[in-house]
């Protein structure tokens, strides 16, 4: 029997609208059986077929698969997947022997809400974020092998961290291997999808790195929050001065060198500091030419989210804006600062007013370069404008 969830009258409106979540204040009832992680037809208050997908108890209750009365079996999950590869295969970033590390499927932006699918070389790392995604992941797995046809021998499953009160196990579920070395627009990069943030590598900020190599010629760089040292090996590569990588992560600096000296060898160029933040603005806010207090004409910001939920909305815009600030009080003048959040409930013009608020208070010139965003492997539903969560400004200091 078809397990049903019916909506309050009024209530249907954004799912007609093909907006991927059903919240729990719009259901009127539910079948008696439902368990979580079950898919389940989405019904009008006149009982009208609206949508099946994924139950979950909490605030999003469901996420929708698809808006036809399909069945979600095999065919489905081969049918998504292969419109995922294409897609990858139509940018350009499929079968790039200068970039083996790209993202497959984009949760909501790929219409399959609650998985994320990374591909670093020969290993795909795939990771729930519902219930339903986990309970169905062999059955993925399997299909993902299928599409993807000898281009990767490995599936790694990796939920701990997005599933964390159901205690999944991460693991293989296809293969199983120790090479970890992907290649990204030619650089190497150590990923370590065992026990690292997110897959183990911010794929999102690939286009982002490459523009900042451009600006890198020459020029004394601060990475902070640098954790693999994405930033830090493309400006080496685009001929910076120096580079500086922070971090409070003592693992994370352990792999930025790693990375640096896989693409560099032992580089003099570059150093890396295990350090707080906002405690290393406030400890280099001195000019040259002591050397224990570098200057520097060209700084990242890549914070993790400072706002999981609205509301941490108000303290996370302070947290912009003071961080900002500290930068804006460092960078030399005819400096480029490289400023992002990733925090969905920051939207853009909440990101651009902290930034130009913290301009105003360290008493700078300010001018926007470019407006920057996540790459196009990470594509955003347009029914769906939560799924646009980064967000970043280069900005031209005088």
């Amino acid at each position: 029997m078809d397990k049903l969830i019916q909506l309050k009258r009024g209530k249907e409106e954004s799912l007609r609208r093909f907006h991927p979540w059903v919240f729990s204040g719009a259901i009127q009832r539910e079948s008696d059986d439902l368990n979580e992680g079950d898919v389940v037809r989405v019904l009008s208050a006149d009982g009208d077929f609206l949508a099946v997908g994924h139950y979950q108890r909490g605030s999003i209750t469901v996420r929708v698969l698809s808006f036809s009365d399909v069945p979600i079996d095999r065919e489905f999950w081969l049918s998504r997947l292969r419109s995922a590869f294409t897609l990858r295969q139509t940018i350009g970033l499929a079968d790039n022997e200068r970039n083996n590390t790209y993202r497959l499927v984009h949760g909501e932006g790929d219409l399959l809400p609650g998985l994320v699918i990374d591909i670093y070389g020969q290993t795909a790392v795939m990771q729930a974020h519902s219930i339903g995604m986990h309970l169905q992941r062999r059955e993925i797995a399997d299909q993902l092998m299928q599409v993807l046809d000898g281009r990767v021998s490995h599936v790694y499953y990796k939920s701990e961290t997005t599933l964390p009160f159901m205690e999944p196990e991460n693991g293989f579920l296809v293969g199983g291997s120790r090479e970890n070395v992907a290649v990204e627009n030619g650089l190497k990069f150590r990923v370590d999808w065992l026990k690292g943030q997110k897959t183990g590598f911010f794929i999102d900020q690939r286009n982002n790195r490459q523009l900042l190599e451009h600006y890198a010629r020459g020029r004394r760089v601060l990475n902070m929050f640098c954790y693999t040292g994405g930033f830090s090996v493309y400006a080496l590569r685009g001929g910076a001065e120096s580079v500086h990588s922070v971090d409070s992560s003592a693992k994370a600096i352990e792999l930025t060198r790693q990375n640096v000296a896989l693409n560099f060898g032992d580089d003099p160029r570059h150093e890396a500091f295990c350090d707080d933040a906002f405690k290393f603005l406030d400890n280099s806010q001195h000019p040259t030419p002591n050397p224990q207090h570098p200057s520097y004409d060209l700084i990242i910001l890549d914070p993790p989210a400072f706002a999981k939920h609205r509301g941490a909305l108000h303290n996370a815009l302070k947290g912009y804006t003071r961080l900002n600030q500290k930068a804006f009080e460092k960078i030399e003048p005819g400096g480029v600062l490289f400023t992002f959040s990733c925090s969905q409930v920051v939207t853009k013009d909440n990101f651009r007013n902290a930034v130009f608020t913290a301009a105003a208070l360290a008493r700078r010139k300010v001018r926007i370069l470019h407006q920057l965003h996540q790459p196009e492997d990470h594509p955003i539903n347009i029914y769906h404008p939560e799924g646009e969560y980064l967000k970043g400004l280069v900005v031209y200091v005088e």
